[in-house]
């Protein structure tokens, strides 16, 4: 008589996990101490999603395959121009959050990320992956206003006298980057009079804007640049490019790293506005 077939959960405990790959539980914890295996952290207890330990296995096992051509993650205009010129590389444009989570599946082949320094959330999501994390750009982050300052805001404080503002959706790193300039500035979110629905890239809070559907959000300068709205700068923020070292050697991958390092680029970035090239292609992160 057939034994049944045992279900493995989506997310495995420490002796789940060992079950599943067949080692004692104790060769998983010295896992976990060198952190080179994929988990979670969920109130206190160590999680594993099965997706990520058969990725892992395949890795581990010399199995590993060519993530698609894809590009995943957050949304910054040069990049998306920058794949137009080069082709073979499509766009998955989401959140910083949503890209760390297609890289650790293995479902894309470079991601955008904007999280503020962006090491501490990469190293979390990703260590014990086949990626490598490079810097593509310094942006200017601010405020996106219609064209003249009609309400004359020159800050976050002025965004509590009833502008109506955009918001980016949860996981985006634009989002993020607002909460934590609130907090700052000691802004209660309820003080904000939130319009429409979230936007899903920085180019629909300029449209937004643009429309009349809203007053003011958060985004880089270039969408103020492109669309000609007003502009107000707040900070300086990092935009890097996840990339899976499969895919590296790709020729796709490699030409657009070459492209990035061209005249053309360069006149672009200036034309956009708000970018820093300096330091691009450089490795701010290796997964061990």
């Amino acid at each position: 008589m057939n034994e049944p077939m045992e279900i493995v959960p989506d997310m495995m405990d420490t002796h789940e996990v060992a079950r599943y790959l067949r080692v004692k539980e104790r060769k998983i914890y010295d896992l976990l101490k060198e952190k080179r295996i994929p988990c979670v952290r969920v109130t206190g207890k160590w999680l594993f999603p099965k997706t990520e330990i058969d990725h892992w296995l395949k890795r581990n096992t010399g199995q590993v395959e060519t993530p698609p051509l894809v590009v995943a993650g957050s949304h910054d205009p040069l990049l998306e121009w920058a794949l137009r010129q080069v082709g073979d590389l499509s766009m998955l444009p989401g959140s910083s959050a949503d890209g760390l989570a297609k890289m650790a599946a293995g479902e894309a082949a470079l991601a955008g990320i904007h999280l503020q320094n962006n090491l501490p959330q990469v190293a979390e999501a990703l260590t014990g992956h086949n990626v490598v994390l490079i810097q593509w750009a310094r942006r200017r982050q601010g405020l996106v206003v219609a064209q003249g300052n009609p309400l004359k805001l020159t800050g976050l404080n002025d965004l509590t006298r009833g502008a109506r503002v955009v918001l980016r959706q949860k996981g985006a790193g634009s989002r993020a980057l607002l909460d934590a300039l609130l907090d700052q500035a000691g802004i209660a979110p309820a003080q904000l009079t939130i319009a429409t629905h979230p936007a899903l890239t920085e180019t629909e809070i300029g449209l937004a804007i643009l429309e009349g559907a809203a007053d003011a959000g958060l985004a880089v300068q270039t969408v103020a640049t492109t669309l000609r709205l007003g502009f107000v700068p707040l900070c300086e923020e990092r935009f890097d490019v996840l990339i899976h070292r499969q895919a590296y050697f790709e020729p796709a991958v490699q030409a657009l790293l070459a492209f990035a390092r061209t005249p053309t680029f360069a006149a672009k970035a200036d034309a956009l506005g708000g970018y820093d090239l300096a330091g691009l292609g450089e490795v701010r992160w290796n997964a061990s």
